[in-house]
């Protein structure tokens, strides 16, 4: 079966309810608060391509969804970092 890892915040409520999602359809999975845990901060940066939003649902190593029902947090950057993404790192997932 394949290893699903999600990244997130405790502190996006958009990562609460893909959590919630996945609880209930029985999946399993890792959950990782990138605001709490340096390493996984650096692994979201790279698997996300330098992208600081989350939710991010991994599988197998790599990213399927970005965000939950077209919303999603970012975390740990500047506001002037925010203004700067391209229309690609606001890409939103929900549909997986």
């Amino acid at each position: 079966m394949a290893t699903l890892e999600l990244y997130g915040s405790a502190h996006c409520p958009y990562t609460q309810e893909l959590r919630d999602w996945l609880e209930w359809t029985r999946r399993d999975f890792r959950k990782y608060d990138v605001e709490a845990d340096a390493d996984a901060n650096a692994r979201l940066i790279v698997l996300n391509g330098g992208a600081r939003s989350v939710p991010v649902l991994v599988e197998d190593g790599r990213v399927i969804q970005v965000g939950w029902q077209e919303r999603s947090c970012v975390v740990g950057c500047a506001i002037a970092e925010v203004t700067n993404l391209t229309p690609e790192h606001r890409r939103i997932g929900g549909d997986g």
